[in-house]
């Protein structure tokens, strides 16, 4: 099936279009997985009988929360900021959290806020050794809109279009894997289309990412077919702007939001990385700060990467939000291992020193 005229296209797409703006609001949330099994043919979905790994995924519709298996999960962007999966796994290895974060990180990915109980020995790959706040059918339009996305694609693949640092965490983390599940918000099914047609959408919605860490062109056939570290690049830029949440710009919904500005401070070099260490706490917090106030000059309608404004990817209108460097998001950032609550960059060097990353 192709898409065709404007109105065809929004059938197929659905919630897909809705859900990136206000329009999740509106969303009623399906809290169950499609049906179906490798080689069975779903009864309510047009699809021929087929073989394939991925048929338990054919008919979810847009809206749908599907339990997936994250190994199977194919990611739509080359590369990582390490040093964000390198601060998730020191929260969840070296945290000093009452509560494990890795159990209320799985529960917001999960549609279901956080974890409520986390007795003694619970492990994240197995979700029935703790609880999650919302019950599985109480979510609610807030909850649901924090989900992690993704687009069915040709064979049923599911086709990851945000959440790859959180997937990939809990794919690294000692109770995690590539057979833990978590449930997806699904934008679109495009199961039916041809492989170019269906990229040809994702290209279109700028569902997929297509810039290495250099900013050369990758090729979709090069993309990266699982989660896991090692097939991922490591993109600094990317790490240096996850560090910027909150002081330079907001997260605002938009796919590869980080990449775009990651890309502006690479090209645009707004300011000077010559000297920057990514070893070194003082000096990582410096480059951090150095780089969001440059965002915050930035003109609004300033033009940063593919089109996009500072305005499009979230700029903030004062640094660190108004706040003192001694307050605010740039003051938690700033905390030290030793704090009884570290900032993220703190995790992420203590991770990368006692694994011998540095």
């Amino acid at each position: 099936m192709r898409i065709g005229s404007p109105s065809r296209r929004a059938s197929v797409l659905g919630v897909a279009l809705a859900v990136t703006g206000a329009g999740v609001a509106a969303l009623a949330p399906v809290a169950v997985a499609a049906p179906g099994a490798p080689g069975i043919r779903p009864s309510f979905c047009g699809h021929d009988n087929r073989s394939t790994p991925f048929a338990s995924y054919l008919c979810a519709e847009p809206g749908d929360l599907l339990d997936v298996r994250i190994g199977d999960v194919h990611p739509t962007q080359p590369s990582l900021g390490y040093d964000e999966v390198y601060y998730k796994l020191g929260r969840y290895t070296l945290g000093k959290d009452g509560i494990n974060k890795k159990f209320d990180d799985w529960c917001e990915a999960d549609g279901r806020t956080a974890a409520a109980t986390v007795p003694p020995g619970a492990r994240l790959d197995d979700p029935s050794s703790f609880t999650c706040e919302l019950p599985v059918g109480a979510e609610t339009a807030d909850s649901v809109a924090l989900m992690k996305t993704v687009v069915i694609g040709p064979g049923g693949e599911p086709f990851l279009t945000d959440g790859h640092h959180t997937l990939t965490s809990f794919y690294e983390t000692p109770d995690g894997g590539a057979s833990l599940h978590v449930r997806l918000r699904v934008q679109a099914n495009l199961s039916n289309l041809p492989r170019q047609t269906f990229w040809d959408e994702m290209k279109a919605h700028k569902w997929v990412y297509l810039r290495d860490p250099e900013g050369n062109q990758v090729a979709v056939n090069k993309l990266p077919t699982s989660l896991g570290l090692a097939n991922f690049a490591d993109d600094r830029y990317r790490s240096l702007l996850y560090f910027g949440r909150d002081i330079g710009y907001a997260q605002n919904g938009l796919p590869f939001q980080e990449f775009y500005w990651g890309s502006w401070a690479r090209d645009a070099e707004p300011i000077d990385l010559a000297d920057w260490n990514p070893n070194d706490l003082d000096n990582y917090l410096a480059t951090v700060k150095s780089l969001t106030e440059a965002m915050t000059a930035l003109p609004k309608a300033a033009v940063v990467a593919s089109g996009f404004t500072a305005a499009d990817l979230g700029a903030l209108d004062q640094w660190n939000d108004g706040s003192a460097a001694d307050k605010g998001e740039f003051n938690k950032l700033s905390k030290p291992y030793s704090n009884a609550k570290p900032g993220k960059l703190a995790y992420a060097l203590e991770y990368k020193r006692a694994h011998g990353l540095g």
